[in-house]
């Protein structure tokens, strides 16, 4: 990908759930896991832009595949550092050369349907007609089962605690399908982003990749799984309708409701194989 420096960053996870009391149907207490959410105020060269809740699991990689994944940085070339600081909640970003645009896209603001509702800056269609994905990449069936078999298997603060949505980045070997990353939120448009960050440190590029995620196909999702240039899209929830048009203009293979055996193919029939 061309990445020839990484920036300067904190390793500032926190404890992803703590325990409270709780009483069970028959009037006992019981210790209780619960999934952590703290605010995370983002500052660019000393400027405010964004407050986002978070789970707090990697805030480092989400701060930077925000910025990634709202167009306002092109590479990571061009962050000089991401230092987080839980004790004023805070994330300070310095770059080389300033934001890209910054003042006409943080004008315009769109409030998604994302858990705690994300927030996108800038017209949330520009430069989806440009994203050219790649067309000669088969994604069968078998691999299909095998990414569901691989994510139910993975350990993840949803079995203990609840109350998150997760995403993975996986690629598939013949029949087979490994989970490369996998990252938890409170919202879902937070694991995305936390997994673009994570992709431009590691230096994976998108094109043969499979974006698998918990939530609901929105417009949102589409567009960030087709802006990190991969071409499928896996859910075991549904869709929305502006979610199908996209993966379809786009040419995004997109399923969804896939649990068990059974899945939906929504768009991009001809990457698909049984």
């Amino acid at each position: 990908m061309g990445i020839t420096t990484r920036p300067l960053m904190s390793n500032a996870s926190r404890a992803l759930t703590i325990t409270i009391p709780a009483e069970n149907e028959h009037g006992e207490v019981v210790p209780t896991s619960i999934a952590g959410e703290y605010p995370l105020t983002l500052y660019v060269d000393k400027r405010e832009i964004v407050t986002l809740m978070t789970l707090g699991a990697a805030p480092e990689a989400l701060t930077i595949g925000w910025l990634r994944n709202q167009r306002l940085i092109g590479s990571l070339d061009e962050i000089a550092s991401v230092q987080v600081d839980w004790e004023v909640d805070s994330v300070s970003v310095t770059t080389h050369n300033g934001l890209r645009d910054v003042e006409e896209k943080l004008g315009t603001r769109t409030v998604t349907t994302g858990c705690g509702q994300g927030t996108v800056f800038g017209d949330l269609m520009a430069e989806v007609d440009e994203i050219r994905l790649p067309k000669d990449i088969h994604f069968s069936e078998a691999r299909l089962y095998s990414l569901m078999d691989a994510v139910r298997k993975h350990e993840s603060i949803y079995k203990q605690a609840g109350a998150v949505h997760g995403c993975a980045l996986a690629v598939g070997q013949g029949d087979a399908c490994e989970i490369l990353m996998f990252f938890e939120d409170v919202g879902r448009h937070n694991a995305v982003d936390a997994i673009a960050g994570q992709m431009w440190l590691d230096g994976h590029e998108g094109g043969d990749k499979i974006f698998y995620t918990t939530g609901r196909l929105t417009s949102e999702m589409v567009i960030k799984t087709a802006q990190m240039g991969i071409p499928v899209l896996v859910s075991r929830s549904g869709l929305t309708q502006m979610g199908w048009e996209i993966a379809r203009r786009i040419g995004l293979t997109m399923i969804g409701r896939a649990q068990g055996k059974h899945y939906l193919l929504f768009s991009g029939q001809e990457r698909f194989t049984r």
